[in-house]
């Protein structure tokens, strides 16, 4: 990881801290926001905004293996997603990786070994990177296996899945899909069909494993919540066992079940940048219009992170300020992130620095070092030789 800039105070940028756009300078020292200014860097005719949070990403596993079985070495893959997650503004990024009955990329080996290669990688990342573990409902056996996964690595966000029966219907109407499915685990379409159906012979013991991970996800004091939830009925139970982050729910019933409950709703930013959701679900913009989003996450692309804070501006559907706010300081909030969000004195120097005229990221700066750099801002930078010395040595 690079090291820290050196007390550095950034003057004629507009910077969005307390939910408003600011005309004000802005310091930085040892990793945190601080008023101790030494090296200035004009940043006349940027926005400072707060360092992307992203809660939930997937396009981690194309970094990893291109193409099916065409895997790469897992240190090769993060290096690669790390700086495409510099690149979008974000400073802090969740890897959501499966822990499914699928098995192969998402099953429980890879998911050790990948948290393990984390864990080697993570001194030399620019971003902080971190592992959300997806876990799928109907594996019955591998509860024990989980929990000791979580609390060996630190991770502190697991949401439930429940894909069983989209693949059973998969398999009977779309068996070109299916079969693409499968190999990209490493499977015959009749190998995947066999898991699934081994998988939805344990329904019956599925609501008391749940709970009995509930309680251990408790013991460690992580978050957690479900992922697509169709209906309200399913959001309220699984709010009734502790999962109280509503993650991609589908349908508006099941985001407004949460909202109704003080829960909390993710949904995807591709969905907000593409008009809607490349699945057919509920519209993520609808939800926002309607107060019932409180976070945007990169999905399965990176880029879509900002692209959507600016989408919602163009739509009129928030100012920057809210727009961004879906992006920052309300992950951050919902995951009890205290030190990071938001732009204030003390917290992490966490930042993305974008150009007003283009939009285009242009810098970001993680935990007071910088993590990306390129354009008009980089030229900036490098009028003040001292503060690219000190960052480099």
């Amino acid at each position: 990881m690079p090291c820290f800039l050196p007390p550095t105070r950034l003057i004629g940028a507009t910077v969005l801290r307390d939910g408003a756009l600011h005309q004000t300078s802005l310091s930085l020292a040892d990793g945190v926001l601080s008023d101790d200014p030494w090296a200035t860097v004009d940043l006349t005719g940027f926005l400072v905004l707060p360092g992307i949070i992203d809660l939930h990403g997937d396009g981690f596993e194309r970094h990893m293996s291109p193409r099916p079985g065409a895997a790469f070495p897992m240190a090769a893959g993060f290096a690669s997603y790390d700086r495409e997650a510099a690149a979008a503004g974000i400073t802090t990024a969740y890897l959501a990786q499966g822990w499914s009955w699928e098995g192969g990329h998402r099953g429980p080996d890879h998911a050790e070994a990948l948290a393990a290669a984390l864990d080697l990688y993570r001194p030399m990342a620019l971003t902080d990177l971190r592992l959300q573990m997806r876990v799928e409902t109907h594996l019955l056996d591998q509860s024990d296996r989980l929990l000791d996964l979580l609390a060996r690595h630190k991770i502190d966000y697991v949401v439930f899945n429940d894909h069983l029966e989209e693949g059973l219907r998969m398999s009977r109407l779309q068996p070109e899909g299916f079969g693409l499915w499968a190999r990209k685990l490493g499977l015959t379409a009749q190998g995947l069909l066999t898991r699934l159906e081994q998988a939805q012979a344990g329904a019956r013991m599925v609501p008391r494993n749940l709970c009995y991970l509930a309680q251990g996800f408790d013991r460690l004091g992580l978050r957690y919540g479900s992922h697509d939830d169709p209906d309200a009925e399913t959001r309220e139970f699984y709010a009734m066992i502790g999962a109280r982050i509503a993650e991609f729910p589908t349908t508006r019933r099941a985001a407004a079940a949460a909202q109704g409950a003080d829960d909390p709703v993710i949904m995807g930013a591709p969905n907000v940048v593409r008009g809607g959701s490349q699945a057919g679900n509920i519209s993520a913009a609808s939800l926002i219009a309607e107060g019932l989003c409180d976070a945007l996450v990169s999905d399965y692309h990176l880029p879509a992170l900002p692209l959507a804070a600016w989408a919602l501006v163009d739509q009129g559907l928030c100012d920057l300020a809210q727009a961004w706010a879906q992006i920052s300081s309300n992950p951050a909030q919902i995951l009890g992130m205290q030190d990071r969000g938001r732009i204030a004195p003390g917290l992490r120097a966490d930042l993305a620095i974008v150009n007003a005229q283009t939009r285009s990221v242009e810098a970001t700066v993680t935990q007071g070092r910088l993590s990306y750099m390129s354009g008009e801002a980089a030229l900036r930078f490098m009028r003040q030789p001292a503060v690219l010395r000190m960052a480099a040595e």
